[in-house]
């Protein structure tokens, strides 16, 4: 089963996009502790990726956060601590998409926090998208809780407050805005965080120099540029880059762009797929 829908915003292919979500003992991201995380997505080449475990804080559990999410300390006796699972779960976030409701203020300190009493550095994704921050940004209507947002968009969260219920959930809400509000996405996934914490667009190229769009285009859609005889690529999280730097950076990316899937245009990928031949056989 696929877990990213297939019309998902190209912007996101060729990235492990990871849905995020913590359940915990309170909710203080400096003194509470995970209970619960689970990391629902894909891999870079669409293979899905299901992590949810049980964690135990080694304190307590209050009533009231049991009553919210139903795990109680019986659940998590015996069970391992953080530090058991820190390696897998930073193996999974570094250099991923993160998606989350409130992830940036709530999950993801939280999360580093739990990274620092165990002395090892936090994970660093490419970038969070936030979900709750997005629903501000594209002035839906409140209430903005993931609930009430799911409620709106159509999605079922019958299970909210378990972290892999939510955790998908934010991740059908993302596609769900994205596809209903494209032009707000038709930009790097950096500039789409910046939009998202700040409410600003970067500067534009034209701010440096000559921008994308007064370069002539290789495709028919216009998603690669021609700049005195390089490449340079005009979408997604590359983009403004030329290509020869890109597959340098970032091979496994060139070779999505070399396949259908990437550069729809047959004659400009022929075109890109002897540049990239010339400089890996030269």
């Amino acid at each position: 089963m696929r877990l990213l829908p297939v019309t998902m915003v190209d912007v996101l292919q060729g990235h492990r996009v990871l849905a995020f979500d913590l359940e915990t003992t309170g909710i203080s991201t400096n003194s509470d502790k995970i209970v619960q995380i689970a990391l629902i997505g894909a891999d870079s080449d669409g293979t899905p990726i299901h992590y949810e475990v049980l964690i135990n804080p080694q304190r307590p559990i209050p009533y009231g956060a049991s009553n919210v999410h139903g795990i109680y300390d019986s659940d998590v006796n015996g069970k391992p601590n953080f530090n058991h699972y820190a390696k897998e779960i930073s193996d999974l976030m570094k250099g991923s998409v993160i998606v989350g409701h409130n992830a940036r203020k709530f999950d993801m300190p939280l999360l580093e926090n739990e990274f620092f009493r165990c002395g090892i550095s936090p994970p660093k994704p490419i970038v969070v998208l936030d979900t709750l921050e997005t629903v501000r940004r594209l002035k839906i209507p409140r209430p903005h809780n993931l609930g009430a947002q799911c409620a709106r968009h159509g999605i079922d969260l019958s299970n909210a407050h378990d972290a892999a219920a939510d955790a998908a959930a934010s991740l059908l809400l993302l596609w769900k805005l994205m596809r209903d509000h494209p032009s707000s996405f038709r930009r790097s996934l950096e500039d789409i965080e910046h939009w998202l914490i700040s409410g600003e667009a970067r500067k534009e190229e034209s701010d440096l120099g000559r921008s994308l769009s007064d370069l002539d285009s290789l495709d028919k859609n216009g998603r690669v540029k021609i700049d005195e005889g390089t490449y340079i690529i005009a979408f997604g999280r590359h983009r403004g880059k030329d290509l020869k730097t890109i597959d340098r950076e970032d091979p496994r990316y060139v070779d999505w762009l070399l396949s259908p899937k990437g550069i729809e245009d047959d004659s400009a990928r022929e075109i890109m797929k002897d540049f990239i031949s010339g400089i890996r056989n030269g």
